[in-house]
């Protein structure tokens, strides 16, 4: 009797790749695996028989030799890389593509740059292959349960893989948007018209974009929750445990989020060797993998200001200086006269709720940049992006998923062409009522010593976003005087330029 063929094929048994493949078994697809170690693969179709996927009807296949699995696969066949970025994925790539046919997918689920994803795009279409590049978001938990798909390349590609994708992403409620839970291994959670948290996102490396900016987004909101925590640390002297209480209740508002949730119970673990608040035995070191400094570079060279998440950034990269900091600790003094606030006050000098406040209107601005540079990618590369639907599949399943999420979804809902977040009447109206309480924070935290980079650029965004009239009037004309670089003028239409004949300033003037 002949050996059943696989529905989807995937190269890369990390603990990635696995998840994913149990998370396709679940939803009945029968997956052929490859591995370039051999008894990773063994071990892993050793410990998940047919069993473990119910009467869902999955299964998996596991081929040592490349050639065998990729004839396990039915034509056209669809096989999903997950490997580490880079050249790792190249020589995946080359190894798989004699072997292949016209027709045939190779779907790119790892951290790629996008720039990477059209080179190889193009190189494989010219081989009669298709090719996508797909963000996928969530981590482990993520990829076994329902992560967020971000797929970029040609409808044709896209159409191929849809029914795997839209199966195992995670799903929402329909009306509320709010991510389903509760699945177990062979019982993924589902729901009558639950909406996948995955669409096409548009050609070339428009899903690895997307994915990527994700991130960036991901490493503003991890900065603004850490300077929340900061300033009630240090400012509010306020204890770990309370803090937990805080960020437990602040779960259930406006902040419902993912990274809240975790962080509520973070605060709330004890290290097991010596009782302490765990949060305060991890060394204040942070690492990154690159993505958070793509999404900047990128912004710097479409010139979207998104100066919170490179805060970000260079946060983390300042915090990896640990030593240095110890040392430079000793050395310089910070304000020798800021008293403590009590989080314990009322009225309007609840401290707590003035923290919740800066941090719900950064996070906005935050969004509003990262989408901000979506749309000016979109625009340069000709991608068409529909930021309401990117907003929708974040919805659930990715790392940034949060209840915040429908409120942009239903923003592009209302206006699909708005230009940025700050100017839907949702958005505007939330930082109006709690501006007050956000330029305390940012203003206190000052005076405290207290660094808060990523509040206090997102105030400075919203500040200058407002303004009708900067100081680039003056840079404008410092840059005319020295390298006669021009100036547009104000009794003048927009899009001419003038010059004016500066003196030497070396020449001594006349005093007329």
């Amino acid at each position: 009797m002949p050996q059943a063929m696989a529905d989807v094929g995937l190269v890369g048994l990390a603990v990635m790749g696995q998840n994913l493949v149990l998370n396709m078994a679940d939803h009945g697809f029968t997956v052929a695996v490859y591995n370039r170690t051999t008894a990773t693969m063994e071990k892993f179709i050793a410990e998940n028989p047919p069993a473990v996927f119910g009467s869902s009807g999955g299964g998996l296949i596991g081929k040592a030799e490349l050639k065998d699995f990729v004839a396990a696969i039915k034509r056209p066949r669809r096989i999903v890389i997950l490997v580490k970025a880079g050249p790792g994925t190249d020589a995946v790539i080359d190894s798989l593509t004699p072997l292949l046919e016209p027709g045939d997918l190779i779907i790119d689920g790892g951290n790629a740059h996008w720039e990477d994803t059209i080179r190889r795009e193009k190189n494989l279409t010219a081989k009669g292959l298709l090719f996508l590049g797909s963000g996928v978001s969530g981590g482990e938990e993520g990829a076994r349960f329902g992560p967020s798909l971000m797929p970029g390349g040609s409808p044709e590609a896209w159409k191929l893989l849809e029914p795997v994708w839209r199966a195992i992403a995670a799903k929402v409620d329909a009306r509320t948007g709010k991510p389903l839970i509760g699945a177990k291994p062979g019982k993924p959670a589902n729901a009558q018209g639950a909406v996948p948290c995955t669409a096409y996102i548009g050609p070339g490396g428009a899903g690895h974009y997307v994915k990527m900016v994700h991130n960036g987004i991901e490493y503003g909101d991890m900065q603004l929750i850490c300077e929340a925590y900061h300033f009630m640390r240090d400012v509010l002297a306020m204890p770990t445990d309370d803090m937990a209480r805080v960020f437990k209740d602040w779960n259930t508002g406006d902040l419902d989020s993912f990274l809240i949730e975790i962080t509520a119970d973070i605060l709330a673990q004890k290290d097991p060797l010596t009782g302490k608040p765990f949060v305060d035995i991890v060394l204040d070191a942070a690492g990154q993998k690159g993505t958070g400094k793509w999404t900047i570079a990128s912004a710097l060279d479409l010139g979207v200001p998104a100066a919170t998440m490179a805060e970000a950034v260079f946060a983390r990269n300042i915090s990896a200086a640990k030593d240095e900091r110890v040392a430079a600790s000793r050395l310089l003094r910070g304000p020798r006269h800021a008293n403590h606030a009590h989080y314990t006050g009322s009225g309007d000098h609840n401290w707590v709720d003035f923290v919740r406040d800066a941090l719900y209107c950064s996070k906005i601005c935050s969004y509003a940049q990262g989408f901000a540079l979506m749309h000016a990618a979109g625009a340069a590369s000709g991608w068409k992006l529909n930021l309401g639907e990117i907003a929708s599949i974040f919805r659930g399943g990715c790392i940034i998923r949060a209840r915040f999420l429908q409120k942009i979804t239903d923003a592009y809902t209302r206006r699909p062409d708005l230009p940025n977040l700050l100017l839907d009447p949702y958005f505007a109206g939330a930082i109006d009522a709690a501006q007050h309480n956000w330029r305390a924070v940012v203003a206190r935290a000052a005076v405290h010593g207290v660094p808060t980079p990523a509040f206090s650029s997102a105030l400075a965004y919203f500040d200058s976003y407002r303004s009708a009239a900067l100081p680039a009037n003056l840079l404008q004309a410092q840059r005319d005087y020295f390298g006669a670089h021009t100036y547009e003028r104000t009794d003048q239409p927009r899009g001419k330029f003038f010059h004016l004949d500066w003196p030497d300033p070396k020449r001594p003037q006349s005093a007329v």
